[in-house]
């Protein structure tokens, strides 16, 4: 087991690792930005070293910085969270070059899934369902409208480097597409150094389902069932719940077999997520993979009992995963709401001072956050405060236990969603488990 580990993140889950790695008996190092050095990452660390200023591209971005941190105070190992630098292959080759243990997949696993279009094309090879689009990266408005017309309206223009949701655009006819070609090409250029763009069929309506898949250096891989992501708004996540309302359990097997499938073909070691989205006809199709622990990976560990991130330790440290398949329980169900410093309606941020804070708890609550009273929300950083998270003896259960939870999470001093979450709580759609990705859409539209 490693002696040391940099984590090379912030916030809630800097902070979750940390918990993880004093369990395993592991020290830990925090780095932090000049900005961040009253988080409380940085406090419960057992070493912390700055390394930066609050902009995050000469910060946690900065690749030197990082590895210069882990060099100067021991660290063996580094974990990179979730966004930042986590799917970065750089940082993965550079950490193998320097003797470091890269907490996560290889770097070639990293740089084929991250390129959505490599990605595509793999799982196509390796049998499994994709939605159909351009078979490589398309240059041309023209050759897009030549496939569009082939494939049928609405279509999703893509940022082959993209994730997070952004460089997308829905266009719904040909005319839409062709305005919106070189925009999103410029949106992928910004968003990711990299202009390439993909064309794919829109799907209408659909689940976002995922899968949590764990898979060792020995060559064992299981899948912890299912999470529904379904609840997004520009395609970024909102709420995330295992399991499914809409999954059967011989769905289930089908498609986390699936999922074990796409992982064993591309020899995946880590934890990891494979995507999919579920038609109103219980078809399913790879949409990508991604490369490292997930923000709502808690609800997974709340249904099956599994600590990922010690999961993820152990398996970079090379030992064989003691989980089989067979060992696998879904028990009961989970709901997460992310809590975001923003404006409920607009979802614009609201950065500031933290005046007042209480924090829920009781039997089935769980809160993964880094704020306190007298924090300061910076406005470097992405808006996430906390995640909230229940555990019930079924849906029903659940969701009772996350409005009593929601109804106790008092934050004054900036706005948050929580609102926006006690709105989406009481929906006929949400509580009758009937929903897809235009339920917020939906929502704020009141129909």
């Amino acid at each position: 087991m490693f002696s040391k580990i940099l984590i090379a993140n912030r916030g809630e889950i800097a902070l979750r690792i940390i918990r993880a790695c004093k369990e395993l008996g592991i020290k830990t190092v925090a780095v932090h930005s000049t900005a961040d050095a009253n988080s409380l990452h940085v406090r419960f660390a057992d070493e912390s070293i700055c390394i930066g200023p609050p902009e995050s591209v000469r910060s946690y971005l900065h690749i030197p910085s990082i590895i210069s941190a882990a060099e100067i105070t021991g660290a063996v190992a580094i974990h990179p969270g979730y966004g930042f630098l986590s799917e970065n292959p750089s940082l993965a080759e550079i950490c193998e070059t320097c003797g470091i243990k890269f907490i996560g997949p290889t770097p070639q696993n990293i740089r084929l899934m991250g390129n959505k279009v490599k990605a595509r094309n793999t799982m196509q090879e390796a049998g499994i369902p994709i939605v159909p689009g351009s078979p490589e990266r398309v240059e041309t408005a023209d050759e897009a409208i030549d496939i569009a017309d082939k494939i049928g309206y609405p279509v999703i223009l893509k940022a082959s480097a993209g994730g997070g949701g952004r460089g997308m655009r829905i266009l719904k006819k040909r005319d839409d597409l062709r305005d919106s070609f070189s925009v999103v090409q410029a949106e992928a250029s910004a968003a990711f150094a990299d202009p390439h763009i993909y064309l794919e069929k829109y799907i209408e309506k659909p689940r976002h389902i995922e899968f949590q898949i764990i898979g060792d250096e020995k060559g064992n891989i299981i899948h912890l069932g299912e999470r529904d992501c379904s609840i997004q708004r520009r395609h970024q996540k909102l709420i995330e719940e295992s399991p499914s309302p809409a999954i059967s359990a011989k769905l289930r097997k089908e498609i986390g077999n699936c999922a074990v499938k796409a992982a064993r073909f591309i020899n995946y070691r880590s934890v990891g997520t494979i995507e999919f989205l579920l038609d109103g006809n219980g078809d399913y199709y790879f949409i990508e993979m991604n490369t490292r622990i997930q923000v709502e990976h808690p609800v997974t560990e709340m249904v099956t009992g599994i600590d990922l991130i010690k999961e993820q330790i152990r398996i970079a440290a090379g030992e064989r995963l003691k989980i089989k398949q067979k060992d696998v329980k879904i028990f009961g169900h989970s709901i997460e709401c992310r809590i975001n410093a923003e404006d409920p309606d607009k979802f614009t941020p609201s950065p500031g001072k933290i005046t007042a804070l209480n924090i829920p708890g009781g039997p089935g609550v769980r809160v993964d956050t880094a704020v306190y009273s007298e924090y300061t929300v910076l406005p470097h950083y992405d808006s996430l405060i906390a995640k909230l998270i229940v555990h019930g003896l079924d849906r029903e259960d659940a969701i009772a236990k996350m409005n009593r939870a929601l109804e106790e999470f008092h934050v004054e001093g900036i706005k948050t969603t929580i609102p926006f979450h006690k709105k989406a709580l009481s929906h006929k759609d949400f509580l009758e488990g009937k929903f897809c990705t235009d339920f917020v859409e939906r929502l704020n539209s009141k129909v």
